[in-house]
């Protein structure tokens, strides 16, 4: 490349780069997958290396962020700065990393190093004095951010106080959407006719720069603590995992898969193996953060105008494939939202074979000039949810047919009616709108009701013996016996799986209705705050709100469905039949573990807050750090100084195997 050529095509990714920037972290509202935006970078960087002299002052390469500011909210300027990671995407470049450091260090490889999953959310910066929040504010340039604390407090996991904090303590972290939040929120933007966001790193940014710190509570977000500007040296760690435990220690939540490596081998094999994890995560990783974990050491490596010596983010790949677009159904939803589909020649993508996925709506069709045999390039949104980044119109062959976008219902036959940007099937007594209904209520997460697949809702539906859920609880074993594959035998056993699921409770019930914006954990916020249906469904959008992750949209949406004539007759007759709508209470016997005191710590099997939910269900106390009151220490690989704490006092520890025996000795599920 000629000298001209290189300073012409700088300027095109300096620009180009400086809008993706812009749209990413300040409108939270980007264009293209992070796979693509990584390239444009690492383009940049390779001909800034060649034509160091051609370099423009502030390059986006020497930026943190977006290098600028939003003028939403107030700006805070950090006690501390605080950078973004430089990147790396394979071996050999962690290699080099630890060359560098080694050397800058005076030393010899191998290093030691402290690895956690990199979180894909939105980095904040919290100043404490006195143990009491100052303000919270999003990282900005590194210097300066938007002061979001009210918003902030909503976020769980960020405490208002701290309890034996130093007089003055900047705690760094990163505020992201679970997963499960994630889905159940683009569910909702779908069936409302709003666009779905692209990733839970965006919906989260978005949340956090709420005006009303009512709606980001709606939004349940969750965050991560990873380091500490002022006041790290009060907090007497001498390692980054010994800092780690003492921010757990002090109430602020940590990755629970940290672990350490030794040397660029150590790392690559943990990292292969968090990569291997990575689909079972309750939230969304692009990577593994990987740090010198001596603290000295950090201190003499310093940081470069963007990024620190001592720390590097080793990205996981970002998979995309092309396939081709074979055919397009046209689903009908519980709300009778028609949801086109596309039907795709399989490819493994992310670990997965993906042969289906969503098209949203006409209008994304339409943006998109989707066709039926286009060559696609499809990726997982955030890791998550295949999607066609665009369509590889170069690949075209003129075979192509456009995609008919139906006029009327495709299971009834009712004319369509246009919502905003979604078309819904208007009939009430549609069968797809039952089947997709019955489908929820007798799902594993609701009412359980194993039983009850597929092909006999379809019968059922078929020869009139159900509309809704009420209808299951009328059937006997003379109406089941004629349908096909359905055997005596088959039959008891449905109706005794309908008789146990009577009992799940409000909670699953609730859920089970298919409330707008109630999703698992809403439904059992719900049911703890009110007990009772008919609290629930007297209580006004005030006494809704005064329910944690409630905010005034999630009250409305709540209170219209509630009392709405159709709901309110299906309660009932669900009523009638014996389904329970009281909250189910936990009674001391069910609680085998109550008194013991637990701490976990290291890598466990599963995401370390769904066995602490588990554990704190059946009566323990599970606590962040170990003093002469803890019962027991569940350890797994890479516990640190809280098993080290464990042994010097005496308490007890155990593995994952010795949790099980112990639940199993007080009567309790392993």
């Amino acid at each position: 490349m000629t000298r001209e050529e290189a300073a012409r095509r700088i300027a095109e990714l300096v620009a180009e780069i400086r809008r993706h920037n812009h749209l990413y972290y300040v409108l939270d509202r980007p264009e293209i997958s992070d796979a693509e935006y990584d390239a444009l970078v690492r383009e940049l960087q390779a001909l800034e290396r060649a034509f160091p002299d051609l370099a423009p002052p502030g390059s986006p390469t020497q930026l943190v962020g977006a290098g600028e500011v939003g003028s939403s909210f107030a700006p805070v300027t950090h006690p501390t700065p605080l950078y973004s990671l430089d990147n790396a995407f394979g071996p050999e470049e962690i290699a080099a990393f630890e060359e560098r450091a080694a050397r800058a260090l005076g030393t010899e490889p191998p290093l030691e190093y402290a690895l956690e999953y990199k979180i894909d959310g939105l980095s904040v910066n919290l100043l404490y004095e006195g143990g009491r929040l100052v303000w919270g504010a999003t990282r900005g340039n590194g210097r300066v951010g938007e002061e979001v604390t009210q918003n902030l407090l909503t976020v769980r996991g960020v405490p208002e106080r701290l309890e034996g904090a130093p007089a003055r303590l900047e705690v760094r972290g990163e505020v992201f959407m679970p997963r499960e939040v994630f889905l159940e929120l683009n569910r909702v933007r779908e069936e409302a006719g709003e666009p779905p966001f692209k990733n839970p790193r965006n919906a989260a940014a978005g949340a956090v720069r709420q005006k009303d710190p009512r709606v980001t509570a709606e939004r349940r977000l969750a965050a991560f603590f990873y380091g500490v500007g002022e006041g790290l040296a009060n907090l007497g760690a001498k390692t980054q995992l010994e800092l780690l435990d003492r921010l757990e220690a002090l109430g602020l939540p940590v990755e629970p898969h940290r672990t350490r490596a030794l040397g660029a081998a150590g790392v690559e094999e943990v990292y292969r193996r968090m990569l291997a994890r990575r689909g079972e995560l309750p939230f969304e990783a692009d990577g593994v953060t990987v740090k010198v974990n001596d603290l000295e050491a950090q201190h003499r490596l310093g940081h470069t105008a963007k990024a620190p010596r001592w720390a590097i983010a080793y990205k996981f790949p970002a998979e995309e494939k092309e396939t081709r677009i074979e055919s397009v159904d046209f689903q009908v939803g519980r709300t009778g939202r028609i949801t086109p589909v596309a039907n795709l020649t399989p490819v493994q993508l992310d670990g997965t074979t993906v042969s289906r996925v969503t098209l949203h709506n006409k209008a994304f069709i339409e943006e998109l000039d989707a066709r039926v045999g286009d060559v696609v390039l499809l990726h997982k949104s955030g890791g998550i949810i295949p999607e066609i980044l665009r369509v590889v119109k170069e690949k075209r062959t003129g075979e192509e047919e456009p995609i008919a976008f139906p006029d009327r219902c495709p299971e009834c036959g009712a004319e369509l009616v246009e919502d905003g940007k979604i078309h819904r099937c208007p009939n009430p007594l549609c069968p797809a709108k039952a089947f997709q209904q019955l489908r929820h209520w007798a799902s594993r997460r609701a009412m359980d009701v194993q039983g009850l697949g597929d092909k006999l809702i379809e019968q059922l539906l078929e020869k009139g013996l159900a509309k809704d859920a009420a209808d299951l609880y009328r059937l006997g074993k003379e109406d089941l016996a004629g349908l096909e594959r359905m055997g005596e035998k088959s039959a008891e056993n449905l109706l005794v799986q309908l008789e146990e699921s009577k009992a799940r409770g409000l909670e699953r019930a609730l859920y089970g209705l298919g409330i707008p914006q109630v999703g698992e954990a809403l439904a059992r916020s719900l049911a703890r705050h009110f007990g009772t249906i008919e609290k629930l469904m007297e209580a006004s959008e005030e006494e809704l709100e005064a329910v944690p992750d409630v905010g005034p949209v999630t009250a409305a949406e709540i209170r219209r469905a509630l009392a709405d004539k159709r709901m309110r007759d299906l309660i009932r007759r669900l009523k009638e039949a014996g389904v329970s709508f009281e909250a189910k209470q936990t009674k001391p016997t069910e609680q085998p573990l109550a008194g013991l005191t637990i701490v976990l710590t290291g890598e466990l099997s599963r995401p370390r807050s769904e066995v602490k939910e588990e554990l704190e269900a059946l009566g323990a106390k599970v606590a962040s750090s170990v003093s002469k009151k803890t019962s027991y220490v569940v350890a797994g690989p890479g516990a640190g100084s809280k098993l080290k704490k464990a042994q010097e006092l005496g308490v007890p520890v155990l593995d994952e195997a010795g949790l099980a025996a112990l639940l199993a000795e007080r009567g309790a599920a392993g």
